[in-house]
């Protein structure tokens, strides 16, 4: 039942989403996936998710994160997704809910620094570590307004906290390429058969390239890809 809203919006005959498994099991010791997807879809935005009890909780982040613990961002919690959506990599069709391109932009695994998640999103105060390719540390997500929970909508911040791992960098500029297989948007799109044009217009300035040159070659892809999923 977790994952109605997040299959009712979607065509799984046009897709590649993943339509994700039919048990949703309580989250237990192991450790907890952590993802951001950035999504060149009618705008571009940053999709950050927490596995908790076999789902990925999901917000929409419209700028992207900050490391910068004075920057808050708006969160707009969407629909839950499936865990295996955090391994999904590519081009959505034009017309369909989502349409544009996905990347993995950053992975990993979270800690909780709650007793309780569920009475902390409940309350509308969440607090985590991220263990991650490029976000780490400390962090809070809190509700500014809906009740959120499943696929209601409710707008929260997404802010930093204070440690070593702060800055005033714009991570998003400074690390714009996929944590899985070090593409830019565009080249996701030009392999995966998506709108390049579109979702070149996600990419920085400074690396939007014709023929997507600047990227790492397909072995260097592939050992990238191995490193960071043997982690």
């Amino acid at each position: 039942m977790k994952l109605k809203d997040y299959r009712k919006k979607r065509d799984f005959e046009i897709t590649a989403e993943p339509q994700g498994g039919c048990e949703v099991q309580p989250s237990s010791g192991k450790p907890l996936a952590y993802v951001i997807q950035k999504h060149q879809a009618s705008h571009l935005h940053y999709d950050f998710r927490l596995e908790w009890d076999g789902v990925l909780l999901s917000w929409a982040v419209p700028k992207g994160p900050s490391l910068d613990p004075a920057v808050k961002r708006l969160a707009m919690q969407v629909e839950d997704h499936p865990v295996e959506y955090g391994d999904f990599e590519g081009a959505i069709p034009e017309g369909e809910y989502g349409g544009g391109t996905v990347m993995v932009w950053d992975r990993g695994t979270w800690t909780r620094e709650v007793a309780d998640v569920k009475a902390a999103l409940e309350k509308g105060d969440l607090k985590f570590t991220l263990y991650g390719a490029k976000l780490k540390g400390s962090w809070v997500l809190v509700r500014t307004r809906g009740f959120g929970g499943g696929g209601q909508r409710s707008s929260w911040l997404l802010i930093k906290h204070r440690d070593r791992f702060a800055s005033i960098k714009d991570i998003t500029l400074e690390e714009p390429r996929s944590a899985l297989t070090g593409r830019l948007l565009a080249d996701i799109a030009r392999d995966e058969e998506g709108n390049v044009e579109k979702a070149a217009a996600g990419d920085p300035p400074d690396l939007k390239k014709a023929k997507g040159g600047m990227r790492p070659s397909r072995p260097a892809r592939r050992s990238l890809q191995k490193r960071i999923r043997s982690k």
